[in-house]
């Protein structure tokens, strides 16, 4: 059962959205979505860095680049990630693309297509072009058919996952709807340069460049910041589209307003994924600083995050301070232990080459009990920091991923 959270705010204005059950999810739940842009959109996408990508990757980059970034339509199905399918694959997702292109009169190529699922299992192309009509039929702009969308994109997870921002420049609003699906197999490292979906829709008037600069950047502090078991998927996609239907253009005042928004929307959304993380009962926030660079701060916390030590001591609120050393001096980053302090959940545990002399455990285990807390570690080097989002491994995420393909 989802959690719903309901969509209430003003959508952006220009695009439409519906889903439809094709029969593609074994649950027999919505597992089609559309979105549609009725004078098409401006663009920006980033994509997995994994080498190993999914179909509707290789076809949606291709797109991407044949049109310059518009798009008219955005195709996503769940239950299946058409990946590891060879050209067949291909050749699936570029039929269901042609047949949305036939549905609403566009070239194919402004055909945006995602997948979401299992890995290596043949896309069943044949229901997911049957959907096709009655997904148009659906569409509608109002609050339920946004929320249609945003469910009919999940898998695993259990919360909708759903942010909204907005602002005005002189006398007029622009407004930004995000949408993602996200629980496990989330450690992306997206490039422009669980699967993790996400599509942003805003009225915002804007060329493609713009959009790329501006997502790249409030990527980076948030989709790029987060980790749930270190997995980069094969199907990792970040949308941004743009339909100027506000009247409001990308330039003076009204930049800044946006990526202010933009950035909020997109830390929303990437902390929404890890709090509904497969098995997750922490969200831990990791501070890097004092180190030589941000570069190296990140580094740390990827060290930090993706330790399954670090990460199955949180899930009983172990407060090993041991294994957070141990993963930092792992990362490949030169640091002197005797200049390194860490605190849990604003605690002292370890000061300068040692246990802190504050050191309680029992009030630390107290502290990290709670749902979220914040782990600092400072390398008293120099201004490099890092903020990172990450969480507990739990022997329900075993579970769900020892079951899923069966």
């Amino acid at each position: 059962m989802f959690t719903v959270t309901q969509i209430t705010t003003t959508l952006p204005r220009g695009f439409r959205w519906s889903s439809v059950t094709a029969g593609i999810k074994a649950s027999g739940k919505p597992d089609v979505a559309l979105a549609y842009c009725d004078n098409g959109a401006t663009t920006a996408a980033m994509f997995t860095s994994n080498q190993v990508v999914a179909a509707p990757v290789i076809v949606g980059r291709r797109h991407m680049q044949a049109t310059g970034g518009r798009v008219t339509a955005v195709l996503v199905n769940a239950g299946n990630a058409n990946a590891a399918t060879g050209q067949p694959g291909i050749d699936a997702c570029r039929q269901s693309c042609i047949a949305v292109a036939n549905q609403f009169g566009c070239v194919f190529d402004e055909v945006f297509p995602s997948s979401t699922g299992i890995i290596g299992v043949p896309l069943p192309v044949e229901k997911l072009i049957a959907a096709i009509p009655a997904a148009s039929s659906n569409l509608g702009s109002d609050a339920e058919h946004a929320e249609a969308f945003a469910t009919a994109i999940l898998t695993t997870d259990t919360k909708l996952k759903v942010a909204h921002e907005a602002f005005s420049v002189g006398g007029k609003w622009v407004n930004l709807f995000g949408c993602c699906k996200g629980a496990g197999m989330i450690g992306p490292q997206l490039i422009p340069h669980a699967t993790m979906l996400a599509y942003i829709f805003t009225d915002l008037a804007a060329c493609s460049e713009h959009l790329a600069a501006m997502l790249a950047s409030a990527a980076e502090t948030s989709f790029n910041s987060i980790s749930i078991d270190g997995d980069m998927s094969t199907n990792d996609t970040l949308l941004l589209l743009a339909s100027g239907q506000s009247g409001v253009e990308a330039k003076g005042e009204a930049v800044p307003a946006f990526e202010a928004a933009l950035q909020r929307l997109c830390d929303t959304l990437a902390h929404a994924i890890v709090d509904d993380g497969e098995g997750v009962t922490h969200v831990v926030t990791l501070e890097i600083t004092g180190a030589r660079s941000n570069a190296d701060a990140k580094k740390i916390a990827l060290s930090i995050a993706n330790s399954p030590l670090c990460k199955t001591a949180w899930s009983s609120a172990d407060p090993n301070w041991g294994r957070l050393l141990a993963a930092a001096g792992k990362a490949g980053v030169t640091f002197d232990p005797a200049a390194v302090t860490i605190h849990i959940a604003d605690l002292p545990v370890f000061a300068h080459g040692t246990r802190a002399a504050a050191y309680d455990e029992a009030a630390t285990h107290a502290a990290m009990s709670a749902r979220e807390y914040t782990i600092a570690i400072n390398l008293g080097q120099s201004d490099g920091h890092c903020r990172f989002l990450t969480c507990d491994l739990t022997h329900e995420y075993v579970t769900i991923n020892a079951d899923y393909s069966t």
